[in-house]
């Protein structure tokens, strides 16, 4: 039996046509980690948001891994907040030429 189906590019946000493809998977890494670590710790969102110094609402966002109000810069102080180190790492694109644009990436480290 054969089935259709597509390779994916390794961005579910590019697969699924998403206009800003690269931003929502440098969001959605790091909000999956913060999702993670704060069901390990077994705790309320409201508890959650106490530590984090954000709203129920925002937490409630987050695990749903849904962090549309949050920006990277945030999400990087939540991880931090959790005993995360954050690095951010500025690279030249491979043309030095500077005709080719670069991207973004997020890398997230199992514990």
């Amino acid at each position: 039996m054969a089935t259709d189906h597509e390779k994916s590019s390794g961005n579910v946000f590019a697969d699924l046509g998403f206009l800003n493809s690269e931003q929502e998977l440098v969001k959605a890494k790091p909000a999956v980690q913060i999702f993670r670590l704060l069901t390990d710790r077994g705790i309320t969102q409201t508890e959650a948001a106490k530590l984090l110094g954000t709203t129920q609402a925002q937490v409630s966002a987050l695990m749903r891994c849904r962090p549309v109000s949050v920006s990277v810069g945030r999400l990087m102080d939540f991880l931090t907040i959790l005993g995360q180190h954050v690095e951010v790492s500025v690279k030249p694109a491979s043309n030095r030429s500077g005709a080719e644009q670069g991207h973004m990436s997020v890398t997230v480290q199992p514990a």
